[in-house]
């Protein structure tokens, strides 16, 4: 499969409500070290059915490129912190055992 296709298929398994990182899908796609790439199919990304307003980075925060994206993530019940960021301690979502 390829890597866009794989990078969408993990972001499709993401709960509403919940968020994850660029470096999270890398690794769950098998790729470790490929988190810059997973920036770039999610930037890539036309598709309605792959949720990626819910992948931040690894400090918890949103793009820049993307401004709707912390109105959807609240929208669906993620709290921000103070300095902008999504609380991956409590939010953060790493994989489909983490459910």
């Amino acid at each position: 499969m390829e890597f866009h296709q794989k990078v969408y298929e993990i972001v499709r398994q993401v709960p509403a409500g919940r968020a994850t990182t660029y470096g999270a899908v890398a690794l769950l796609c098998g790729s470790p070290r490929a988190s810059r790439a997973v920036g770039w199919a999610i930037a890539q990304c036309g598709l309605a059915d792959v949720p990626c307003h819910r992948v931040v980075n690894r400090l918890g925060q949103t793009a820049k490129a993307f401004p709707d994206q912390r109105r959807l993530l609240e929208a669906e019940g993620v709290v921000f912190r103070p300095d902008g960021s999504v609380d991956l301690d409590i939010f953060g979502w790493t994989g489909p055992s983490a459910q």
